[in-house]
């Protein structure tokens, strides 16, 4: 077996963070998300457990909506979105993300694309997965320029969705809403905690020895780079192709 790349390390993540999920929905420009949703459908019908329903924005054959967002928010007000996926410009220690851009607002210094529906989503959807790959402090900074979408809410604000977990190209953090903060769960491998936390710019709770960020096994892996990829490159076709270059670069195990 070929050596396990470290985007399948995020991928294979991802679907152990969406188990016991009915219905995932992933936003647009979103492959490693989306490929963890279809690794765990691929999963739950290998054990001939209840389907999971994925509805991937952009995706002809991933997706049931006719009407894009609009049904999704529908959706999501109605509680029938269990996981989605939020990234963000930056990202502070309390779960705030910043969408809209850098510096003191309206004279930014750089701007992003915008909110959209994040700060809806992010109150209604129960299970928020914040996804950023690049692990660095001007991502993961101490209190962010602008607040896009709140992490947390003042008490007597009716709240159902909120962050669950953040995972970044070196680590996986769990939200705890009771403090509320991020703790580190594990570190993925090629990384270790030092780094981490020099690379985070906010404060994070933390064992004395975070473990390392679980491996696929070979089957779970098998799944990944045949089926799980021949799924992803109707919708991400250039991603797909990429993946499996990388893997072609790959050295044994």
């Amino acid at each position: 077996m070929k050596e396990v790349l470290p985007r399948e390390v995020l991928i294979c993540t991802i679907a152990r963070l969406l188990d016991g999920v009915r219905h995932v929905a992933v936003g647009a420009s979103s492959p490693m998300p989306a490929a963890g949703a279809m690794l765990l459908r691929a999963l739950k019908e290998k054990m001939g457990a209840p389907a999971v329903r994925i509805s991937v924005l952009g995706s002809v054959e991933h997706n049931f909506f006719t009407n894009g967002s609009t049904e999704l928010f529908d959706c999501a007000g109605q509680g029938r979105i269990d996981a989605f996926f939020l990234g963000g410009g930056q990202i502070d220690g309390r779960g705030n993300v910043n969408l809209v851009g850098a510096g003191d607002y309206p004279r930014s210094s750089v701007r992003w694309p915008g909110s959209f529906g994040a700060a809806y989503l992010y109150f209604v959807v129960p299970r928020v997965i914040l996804f950023r790959e690049e692990h660095t402090p001007r991502v993961f900074v101490d209190k962010v320029d602008f607040v896009s979408a709140p992490g947390v809410s003042d008490d007597g604000v009716y709240r159902t969705g909120g962050p669950y977990a953040l995972l970044t190209g070196k680590a996986l953090f769990r939200f705890d809403r009771t403090r509320p903060g991020f703790a580190l769960e594990s570190v993925h491998p090629g990384h270790d905690f030092a780094e981490v936390r020099q690379a985070t710019g906010f404060e994070f709770a933390h064992g004395e020895r975070p473990p390392q960020t679980e491996l696929p096994d070979a089957s779970t892996l098998a799944l990944l780079r045949g089926r799980v990829l021949d799924e992803l490159s109707e919708t991400y076709p250039e991603f797909a192709a990429q993946m499996h270059q990388d893997m072609g670069r790959a050295r044994p195990a």
